[in-house]
């Protein structure tokens, strides 16, 4: 018995993290092959259906015709060129539009709707986001310690007022609760009452910004039939920012509430991963503060 508690506590803390993360993975991709391929399938017959029937429609086209003008719009959707309308869209360069674009490349969002095609745009592109990038994690890592900042006042204000251990959670819950009201909920009731989305849509849209995974099926400003005001991208790509330090702030609060329950059933987890990252320097010296 004291041979299986030695081993099962010597398992490595990264081990353990890097086999649920591919274990995790797996699942994902099993459960998202069952639940979209037969739809895609769908999509694609009825995309085919639709091309025989506009040539059955339209004789003076024949099939290569067709798909030499299919080619045009998909170069054009790729080069950030709505299709539908006219020439007349709104441009996807104006001021608030850059603003938006050059908040999604700092933030490693991208979402693929919108590129540059040029060749110095591309080659700043690069550089852009090589020094934007760490400069942004460098801004949310400091928005992130101000809003701890004001979540340890809140704490400390309650405490005073009511002092029992259970109004720290009171305090962390109202944070968690505001937060979401202010990034989660209410943009995606705008965003769904400028946009047309149902409030699904929204959620979606920007629970997938925030989290910076943005597949780009969803971007805000993009209808050509809508009009927007000139500044509803920028405000959009200054929500982002601030949202993504509060997320980021919840998020490293839910990891470390994951470790401290692993650290309260398996003591030995604990131990050793607080030698993990002493070997790896993460932790700092706690001496010299």
């Amino acid at each position: 018995m004291a041979w299986f508690q030695l081993v099962r506590f010597k398992v490595s803390w990264t081990a353990i993290l890097t086999l649920a993360h591919f274990t995790y993975l797996l699942v994902g991709a099993t459960i998202f092959q069952i639940l979209e391929r037969e739809a895609e399938s769908n999509n694609r017959n009825h995309f085919q259906l639709e091309k025989l029937h506009f040539l059955a429609n339209y004789t003076c086209l024949d099939g290569p015709a067709l798909e030499k003008f299919v080619q045009v719009i998909l170069d054009a959707w790729e080069k950030g060129v709505n299709p539908s309308g006219n020439s007349t869209n709104p441009s996807n360069w104006d001021f608030s539009s850059s603003f938006f674009f050059a908040g999604t490349v700092v933030t490693t969002i991208g979402y693929g709707n919108l590129s540059p095609s040029t060749v110095s745009g591309q080659v700043f592109c690069v550089f852009y986001a090589l020094c934007g990038i760490p400069l942004n994690l460098a801004f949310l890592k400091q928005l992130g310690k101000c809003l701890t900042v004001h979540l340890g006042r809140l704490k400390r204000g309650m405490v005073s007022v009511v002092p029992h251990k259970t109004v720290e959670a009171l305090a962390v819950s109202l944070f968690f609760i505001t937060g979401s009201l202010l990034f989660l909920v209410i943009p995606p009731l705008l965003f769904s009452y400028v946009e047309g989305w149902s409030f699904g849509e929204g959620f979606y849209f920007t629970f997938i910004t925030l989290s910076t995974i943005g597949f780009g099926d969803y971007v805000v400003g993009t209808d050509p039939g809508k009009e927007y005001i000139s500044l509803y991208r920028s405000l959009a790509g200054i929500w982002i920012i601030f949202a993504l330090a509060w997320l980021a702030l919840i998020l490293n609060m839910g990891a470390r509430t994951m470790e401290h329950a692993i650290g309260l059933t398996h003591p030995g987890f604990k131990k050793q991963k607080e030698e993990e990252d002493v070997s790896s320097g993460t932790i700092e010296d706690t001496s010299k503060m």
